[in-house]
């Protein structure tokens, strides 16, 4: 449930960025209810580990934005990636 309420939170922060609140907020909701009676622990692990890994990289392109600092992998392999 608290990775739900997060998901939606983050979908409504980003919605009123590019003003397509509503949109994401059904998005999210969406496939939280199209997988809500998932029975297999791992299917469900994997959802999970999903969700969380979109919020993560959300997290991590506004930290960029923020702070003007790199910290995924750019496509060219030469330049440095700046670690946390």
């Amino acid at each position: 449930m608290q990775l739900y309420r997060e998901c939606l939170r983050r979908a409504k922060f980003i919605g009123q960025k590019k003003y397509n609140t509503e949109l994401l907020v059904s998005m999210v909701r969406e496939q939280f209810k199209k997988h809500m009676h998932e029975t297999d622990p791992e299917k469900v692990q994997k959802l999970k580990d999903d969700a969380a890994r979109g919020l993560i990289n959300h997290m991590l392109y506004e930290s960029e934005n923020l702070t003007g600092r790199k910290f995924s992998k750019t496509a060219n392999p030469s330049s440095p990636v700046e670690a946390k």
